[in-house]
């Protein structure tokens, strides 16, 4: 199954203050903010959604596309990717921009605080799908993750156009894009992600009930965070996918990315949803117990171990074969 990854490619700078953010507002003065955190520590990571995604795809033995735009400092990071199985030759290289920041500040709850510079990412909207089908001879999903707004329609459109199945991902951005433009990305997708309190924004901003939502889309996934994901279809009691045992929290920065990387993989794979959910909470639960989106390894043995003691031997064998970490 050849599932291309459109969205942000950018770089992680990652800081950690060691207090609350709550403690440091006040109720009635939050139209007028003024604040500075002093941080204790700085990682330089890459980042950016789609990159996040393709690369977790990449580790669990799959061929992702990767479909976004960078600027000419891109070099490194693509060997990086190349060498984690994402296929990067439709990566459009800007001539005047640079890859694309995001700068994020955690605090001792895990809570966040972020800014996102767009950079070269606002020339993905020069970026067609067509080519990219042809030359790896057919898209069988397209996954429009948080990316330049316009880049996002303009893909989803082209997916309606060419019959191309899409997955809806809108996140990151929901903040930034209008009802009408969550309509048009949400209607007629495949899948659905986003966590629980993006759900709740989507419904408000479109102005669909939960039920029109399901109306409109094959699959919503709803992830949330300690407590697992929930998969919903149209007239189909709802999964309850239970959350993987984490070893540790070290940053909660890509658990997102890396439960989408899962899920898409246990789709291609011609998992259940249910398998598929709990193929992504082991990866996203990877991502937590490191500093950093792709600073985790998958092995395999490891990570069919992990996953036979979170969700059974059966379930670890029917994963197994097909799952192809680049470690033993």
């Amino acid at each position: 199954m050849r599932i291309a990854v459109t969205g942000s490619i950018a770089t992680d700078h990652l800081m950690t203050f060691p207090g609350s953010f709550g403690d440091q507002l006040i109720a009635d003065q939050l139209d007028r903010v003024s604040l500075s955190f002093l941080v204790d520590d700085l990682q330089v990571r890459r980042g950016g959604c789609a990159a996040n995604i393709t690369f977790g795809m990449g580790c669990l033995g799959l061929g992702p596309i990767l479909v976004g735009a960078v600027g000419a400092d891109f070099a490194d990071y693509r060997s990086w990717l190349e060498r984690h199985g994402v296929d990067c030759e439709s990566v459009h290289v800007s001539e005047t921009h640079h890859t694309a920041r995001f700068l994020c500040t955690t605090d001792e709850h895990h809570n966040q605080i972020a800014s996102f510079y767009t950079g070269a990412m606002a020339e993905a909207r020069l970026i067609e799908l067509k080519p990219i089908a042809d030359r790896v001879g057919g898209i069988d999903l397209v996954l429009i993750s948080p990316n330049d707004p316009d880049a996002m329609l303009r893909h989803t459109d082209e997916c309606r156009q060419r019959g191309i199945p899409f997955a809806a991902d809108p996140s990151q951005q929901l903040a930034r894009m209008s009802g009408e433009q969550i309509r048009q990305l949400v209607d007629g997708a495949a899948y659905l992600f986003s966590n629980d309190y993006e759900k709740g924004l989507i419904e408000q901003k479109t102005g669909w009930s939960d039920a029109e939502v399901l109306d409109r889309v094959g699959v919503r996934v709803t992830t949330l965070g300690p407590k697992g994901a929930v998969i919903d279809r149209k007239g189909e009691p709802s999964v309850h996918v239970t959350p993987a045992p984490e070893l540790g929290k070290a940053d909660p920065t890509g658990v997102g990315d890396a439960f989408r990387a899962g899920f898409l993989s246990g789709v291609a794979w011609g998992l259940t949803l249910e398998r598929a959910g709990q193929v992504g909470n082991l990866t996203a639960t990877h991502v937590l117990e490191r500093v950093g989106c792709q600073e985790y390894e998958l092995s395999q043995k490891v990570f069919l171990d992990r996953f036979a003691a979170a969700y059974g031997q059966q379930a670890a064998d029917e994963v197994a074969a097909h799952i192809r970490c680049h470690h033993a």
